[in-house]
């Protein structure tokens, strides 16, 4: 059974760091029912969690089935700071109440994935305010500022000549010392966060609480371009709050390659069912096509319904299959007449007038189902649906 554990906890996994502990804590619970406690950080930076942040969620979800009882740490305090890892310059700090209305958010979402009654929520500026001045002092002394400017993005600023806050410096001591103060038997990240999840070991054993966290690292998930990672300023993301049609489309946009790397982080099928799928698709048993509905099918169910999922499938069948318009959109009434490059901003469908107009040089621009090429083009009275590429559509309503 402790084999069975090991297997489904390191999939996907890119590295672990004192497996020999992992290894101990799930075989006293299989022999002696002893939980033990797997912490995981989020600074509630942005309202809406997407699917690359659910890889880190999946695996606890894991780690609930063989007996961890998960912290689900939110960074209320280290959100003031910000992050680092893999940041350019500083970042800008979040007002309190915006900070706060983020992490009631990111409450909703998880459980969606975890078991509340193996969970449980803690805010990171319950212990970290009361250190003060003489506790926060005394954390500082814990590490040196050579060995900081060894994290491979201090190092690039550093030498770049680009500002690095002492604040920043406090983020990476401040997360270990989050394991300190809760104890924490293992803590799970991305592998961009390794310098910050290692500090959680120094820390406890520089605090002596008697144990060193194991480590496990998860590969950051790609988006739906297949190169960048997932996130919302590159607009490659699937949120976890999309509404079901536009989850089932998106995740039916991604290439057949990138789908078997959503399979392995985001489905809970079994590696060995994965990789009968992989077997079919290879000796033209299955189409890719079908496989990636079922993955569509699976993760859109998990974050709103079967019936959602399903009708979220029919959905997108009569719209691409059939070349229809969808039955719902969103519907906007302007002042006219409006340039259309404009036209395609206000409904939400394209980031800017620029962009507008380099999707209709590319085709990827109809008006009534009609593709347009003319980017100066005015939109006179009267009601338009507009569409950029499949799945972008609203109704515009333009009067005089």
């Amino acid at each position: 059974m402790i084999q069975t554990a090991l297997r489904e906890i390191r999939r996907g996994t890119a590295e672990i760091i004192d497996e020999a502990r992992l290894e101990i804590l799930l075989k006293n619970y299989f022999e002696k029912g002893e939980t033990y406690t797997v912490k995981a950080g989020f600074d509630p930076t942005a309202p809406d969690l997407h699917l690359g942040h659910t890889v880190l969620l999946q695996k606890l979800a894991a780690f609930q089935k063989f007996g961890g009882h998960i912290q689900f740490l939110i960074g209320d305090f280290t959100a003031q700071i910000g992050d680092p890892t893999g940041k350019s310059e500083t970042r800008k700090k979040l007002l309190p109440a915006q900070i706060q209305e983020n992490a009631q958010s990111y409450k909703t979402q998880v459980f969606k994935i975890l078991d509340p009654e193996k969970t449980t929520v803690v805010f990171n500026a319950d212990w970290i305010n009361p250190l003060g001045a003489a506790g926060m002092l005394e954390l500082t002394t814990t590490y040196n500022v050579a060995r900081m400017l060894e994290r491979d993005d201090f190092d690039k600023r550093h030498k770049a000549g680009i500002s690095i806050s002492i604040s920043e410096f406090l983020y990476p001591l401040l997360q270990g010392y989050d394991s300190v103060h809760l104890g924490s038997d293992i803590e799970i990240g991305g592998t961009d966060q390794k310098f910050n999840l290692l500090m959680g070991r120094h820390l406890q054993r520089v605090y002596e609480i008697g144990k060193e966290q194991a480590v496990l690292m998860m590969p950051i998930l790609e988006g739906l371009d297949g190169v960048q990672k997932m996130s919302k300023s590159l607009g490659n993301y699937i949120a976890v709050a999309d509404e079901p049609n536009e989850m089932f489309g998106k995740i039916l946009s991604v290439s057949d390659t990138l789908m078997w790397r959503y399979y392995e982080l985001l489905s809970t099928q079994s590696l060995d069912a994965i990789e009968a799928l992989k077997v079919g698709v290879e000796n033209g048993t299955h189409h890719p096509k079908k496989v990636k509905e079922a993955l569509a099918l699976e993760i859109t169910e998990r974050f709103h319904s079967r019936e959602a999922a399903i009708n979220a499938q029919a959905e997108f069948e009569r719209v691409h299959a059939q070349s229809e318009i969808p039955s719902e959109m969103d519907e906007f009434t302007v002042q006219g007449p409006l340039w259309v490059a404009k036209a395609l901003v206000d409904c939400g469908l394209s980031p800017s007038t620029s962009q507008s107009r380099r999707e209709i040089k590319q085709g990827s621009v109809k008006i009534d189902q009609e593709k347009i090429s003319d980017e100066q083009l005015q939109l006179e009275e009267g009601e338009y649906i507009l569409q950029v590429g499949k799945r972008k559509f609203a109704r515009l309503k333009v009067i005089l």
